[in-house]
């Protein structure tokens, strides 16, 4: 890390340059993936420290918000994960990087997301009488809340997944402008109660104007990312740049130059007073983890290109469903799509970076294997018999 002088307030210049892989191991330790973890903030520290935690319908080993802790912690216990989320108010559901889990503290600094909702009038459906719908919703979530939309009235017409009922359109709408938290999962179904219920008092307001809840996301998602360019922090919570631009003088975030980037990037302040040092984490990690969900940063800063396939027909897919990437030694090394066939974890297909990441690889599917729940690994297809059989003699040998 060098310096050189600081450049003048009004045409502010990088006055730090980081290497690429000081870049690197920042942003590892930003993500909780480099040094001793947190184990006394436990799940809601991993989720304050991250900032959000994004929701997947898919379950393949567990879901992937589950996935983000013990990706971090080891293995935590998944009715401990979902607790520590749920339980006594202490995070709630909107509209961040996707739909994702959010420490209640910011509430406030969604207000502006909140007041563009209200704006707009509408999300994807309009309702047939918004004002009869919705008054109808919040009073029985006040009288019996909190409730899913199933038994608010239902969530479906009948027809296809995105042909809502009145009711289903009128809560979520709410949930849009603020009026209606998710206060949990049950089922995977939302639960909705009314924000006086769930939001603290001292939260419970959209006083902040746009430039401050902008601010203070930008600052968030820097700390979050340790160093990262303009696309990179505003992708964070789904900014637009223009919105970064506006604030990112006020965040106290640092220009920088990175080795490689060719974009200007910066960095948390926090995160250049002391060079990262610690255990590298070795797991597996959810495609949805904030770590490699922005693929131009992950392909930039590890050099390892990855895509999620679910959504590809099977027999285009390469890597496979949902394929995880392998951290290992402060790199992507490889990655597998997992099954479970009874209590055997099952890997699909599995690929090496490097034939030195057997061992890792090995390591990585067995721990996922005892956290949930099974007590055999088999490797059922890879790039190639070496891999193969390198992996299978690394997991006879544990």
């Amino acid at each position: 890390m060098t310096s050189s002088p600081a450049s003048t307030p009004s045409t502010p210049q990088p006055s730090v340059s980081l290497s690429a892989d000081e870049a690197r191991r920042i942003a590892l330790r930003a993500q909780g993936f480099l040094g001793a973890p947190d184990r006394r903030g436990g799940v809601r520290g991993v989720l304050r420290h991250l900032g959000a935690v994004q929701l997947d319908t898919i379950s393949v080993l567990a879901r992937s918000h589950e996935l983000i802790p013990y990706a971090r912690l080891g293995a935590v216990g998944r009715d401990t994960v979902e607790k520590a989320y749920w339980s006594e108010n202490h995070a709630f559901e909107y509209w961040s990087h996707a739909a994702c889990i959010l420490p209640i503290e910011e509430w406030p600094h969604f207000a502006f997301r909140r007041r563009v909702k209200r704006a707009h009038g509408y999300r994807w459906h309009k309702m047939k009488d918004r004002e009869g719908s919705c008054a109808l919703v919040l009073d029985r979530l006040k009288a019996d809340g909190p409730l899913t939309s199933t038994e608010l009235g239902g969530a479906k017409n009948g027809g296809p997944w995105w042909d809502w009922s009145e009711t289903k359109i009128a809560v979520e709408w709410l949930l849009d402008t603020g009026d209606v938290v998710c206060s949990q999962r049950r089922g995977w179904k939302r639960v909705y109660d009314l924000a006086e219920r769930v939001v603290p008092d001292a939260l419970l307001h959209d006083d902040l104007d746009d430039h401050e809840c902008l601010r203070r996301l930008v600052a968030l998602a820097g700390r979050s990312l340790g160093v990262g360019t303009r696309a990179d922090i505003a992708d964070y919570h789904r900014l637009k740049g223009e919105q970064f631009d506006a604030v990112v003088a006020d965040s106290g975030l640092v220009p920088v130059t990175v080795e490689g980037w060719a974009k200007p990037a910066w960095a948390d302040p926090a995160a250049l007073a002391e060079a990262p040092a610690g255990r590298h984490r070795t797991t597996l990690l959810s495609p949805f983890d904030s770590l490699v969900w922005d693929r131009p940063r992950t392909e930039r800063i590890f050099g390892f290109t990855h895509k999620l396939e679910a959504y590809v027909p099977k027999p285009q897919r390469i890597h496979g469903y949902f394929a995880m990437p392998l951290l290992a030694g402060g790199r992507l090394q490889g990655r597998v799509d997992p099954g479970r066939e009874g209590t055997t974890l099952v890997a699909r297909q599995l690929s090496l970076t490097t034939p030195k990441a057997a061992p890792a690889m090995a390591r990585a599917l067995w721990e996922a294997a005892e956290w949930v729940g099974c007590d055999a690994v088999r490797v059922e297809r890879a790039s190639s018999p070496a891999e193969a059989a390198a992996v299978t003699a690394e997991l006879a040998a544990l």
